[in-house]
């Protein structure tokens, strides 16, 4: 049941959308001020679940159903924002607060999640997980993520993957323009591979390209030129979100380049670790992101603790906050880097 608290991003800011005013930056004040607060002050949890309790927790659907109902909580807000935002004369400040805090929505219970649906194997869970990636203008992820970040994590390869002494600022621009040409990069060979045309069905780089347009051209139809630039901007900040995540996630870590030109294989040293436990939840266990990279195909509520992996002095939360002051994370972050990781 504690993974009802990733519900309160949402419910916070929707009500703050709702309600106007000040309350408009909600959902801003809540994931980055009030839960890292929590968060040094609640404990770390490192416990892993017995091999009964992985076993039970692996076939219970509830935890697939609390994902699930992230699809309409994130239209919904979306719905919320966009008509507020083309119906009432909402002043300056309430338009960036309902951005920020829809595009906060947008990035914590969307594109997280589609994170964790896109690796599953059911048609209907990969569905959603695009469903879900739409609203962010980051349809492109789903190919990236599944058939790039995981094979060349930790390497120059990987755009996705932040080198030592980076800012956060010129990650945003390697990660933002890298992963989509890198996502047509691997249709193109997908499509090569299995002998099929662009235009083909399964070519989903064309039709992720088709249906983000129409999404933003449904947008202006029904809201208008206020509603486009809302979903413009929302999802912007959504996806800058998630790049700030895979920032912290990685960053300088390198693997070994073998003699024989390929590089070691992905273990659990090459991912930064957090077992905040208020993170852990909001975030669906993303924290326990080592283990993640370690075995993809694992279901977040059974990600494992290695004191093998580097591990974060502060949860993702308040280490996104941190992130935004590159001297202050430098300061604490290289020093924690092994010399012969570093990226």
């Amino acid at each position: 049941m504690k993974y009802l608290l990733a519900y309160s991003i949402p419910l916070i800011g929707v009500l703050g959308i709702y309600t106007g005013g000040v309350w408009c930056f909600n959902a801003l004040i809540f994931a980055f001020v009030i839960i890292p607060i929590l968060e040094m002050i609640l404990p770390i949890d490192i416990k892993n679940y017995n091999n009964e309790t992985v076993s039970s927790r692996t076939k219970s659907v509830f935890f697939d159903v609390l994902l699930y109902l992230n699809v309409p909580i994130v239209y919904g807000a979306l719905l919320l924002s966009l008509y507020k935002i083309s119906n009432f004369d909402l002043a300056k400040y309430e338009i960036i607060g309902t951005t920020l805090s829809l595009g906060i929505i947008l990035g914590a219970n969307g594109i997280n999640v589609a994170h964790e649906l896109g690796h599953r194997k059911a048609f209907f869970e990969k569905m959603l997980a695009k469903m879900l990636l739409i609203p962010n203008h980051y349809t492109h992820f789903f190919i990236e993520h599944n058939h790039g970040h995981h094979l060349n994590v930790s390497t120059p390869k990987d755009p996705s993957t932040a080198k030592y002494n980076q800012s956060l600022y010129a990650f945003w621009l390697q990660t933002v323009t890298g992963t989509y040409l890198k996502a047509w990069e691997i249709q193109i060979y997908l499509n090569k591979m299995e002998n099929r045309k662009f235009f083909d069905f399964k070519s989903d780089m064309f039709w992720f390209t088709i249906i983000q347009a129409n999404y933003l051209t449904l947008v202006y139809v029904l809201f208008g030129t206020n509603g486009l630039l809302l979903a413009v901007f929302a999802g912007i900040v959504g996806f800058l979100l998630l790049e700030t995540i895979n920032y912290i996630e990685h960053y300088g870590l390198k693997r070994k380049l073998l003699a024989s030109g390929r590089y070691e294989r992905v273990t659990e040293r090459h991912s930064w670790n957090s077992n905040h436990i208020l993170g852990r939840i909001m975030l669906y266990e993303l924290t326990r992101h080592s283990d993640h990279h370690y075995k993809s195909q694992k279901k977040y509520q059974i990600l494992e603790y290695h004191d093998v992996s580097p591990q974060m002095p502060f949860g993702y939360p308040t280490s996104m906050v941190m992130s935004f002051l590159p001297t202050l994370w430098f300061s604490v972050m290289n020093k924690r880097i092994p010399s012969e990781m570093i990226l």
